[in-house]
């Protein structure tokens, strides 16, 4: 990424003089010209070189590191939005967003539940089922569930054999390389936290097929893809899986659609009636 100095400089020199001194625990004083801080206050805020924070303010520094990027947000209470729009302008990536966990936002849920004709899950990018809509419910059944020692799909499709038996014996490869390459993805977006690290040795600990493709080291995070689910009242049906983003960088909310112009979307319509008369009843 390429450092933009011009717009770097505009927006320093915009942030140092919004913010009132005392918000810093700096005394106003009687003798301000300008509004805001001053560059010797900045400096003294995020602990650098003050020679480099006027050559920043003037277009004509080279480019700062990710640490010195992280003091300037803070000693100048940067929201998250603000932060990364810095580091973008100084050429970097920013950094992680904000993750919730397992806590699904009500809002999410909200849309869940107004999803009436659509199959639609929320995941955490290790695989973990946090909530699903009816519809979703009726397509994948007791494929996974959203109670904490059978949510991980990851974890299910290398070791239970009945949820394979909801796919093709031929998509069964496929699948497989699909959910570590994107498993690979996460663990390393998280720098190998206690979470993923668990969850790969559990998977290397009880599944061979599992090793195998580890030791590949694949990695394609899992956005659009097609998938054949054979339901056992409806029959094989196709559908897109789209991955939408949410609030959470550790979230992801995927909507299951039919082909356009298929017999999939006459079988999803079939689904909405009787897999939720067959769950009710059986509930």
């Amino acid at each position: 990424m390429d450092m933009d100095r011009r717009e770097l400089a505009d927006f320093l020199r915009r942030c140092r003089e919004r913010i009132n001194p005392q918000d810093v625990g700096l005394p106003a004083g009687s003798r301000r010209r300008t509004p805001g801080l001053r560059r010797e206050e900045v400096v003294q805020l995020a602990g650098m070189s003050a020679d480099y924070y006027i050559r920043l303010e003037q277009a004509r520094s080279p480019q700062p590191s990710p640490q010195i990027l992280a003091s300037l947000a803070r000693a100048l209470r940067m929201s998250e939005d603000e932060r990364d729009h810095l580091y973008l302008l100084a050429g970097h990536r920013p950094p992680a967003g904000r993750q919730y966990g397992t806590f699904v936002q009500p809002g999410l849920l909200y849309l869940l539940d107004q999803l009436k004709e659509t199959p639609a899950q929320l995941l955490s990018d290790l695989g973990d089922l946090l909530a699903q809509n009816a519809m979703a419910t009726a397509l994948f059944g007791t494929v996974c569930s959203i109670q904490e020692d059978g949510r991980n799909v990851v974890w299910r499709w290398f070791t239970d054999p009945a949820v394979r038996a909801a796919y093709p014996a031929e998509e069964h490869d496929r699948l497989g390389r699909v959910h570590v390459a994107d498993l690979r993805a996460a663990v390393a977006r998280r720098s190998g936290d206690a979470a993923s690290t668990a969850l790969v040795r559990r998977l290397s600990e009880a599944s061979e097929e599992f090793r195998t493709l580890w030791e590949l080291h694949e990695v394609a995070v899992r956005r659009t893809s097609r998938m054949l689910v054979d339901h056992p009242s409806i029959g094989p049906i196709s559908l897109d899986c789209q991955t939408l983003l949410t609030p959470g960088e550790d979230q992801r909310l995927l909507i299951f659609t039919p082909p356009p112009g298929t017999a999939d979307i006459n079988h999803l319509e079939l689904l909405r009636v009787v897999g939720t008369e067959r769950f009710s009843t059986a509930g």
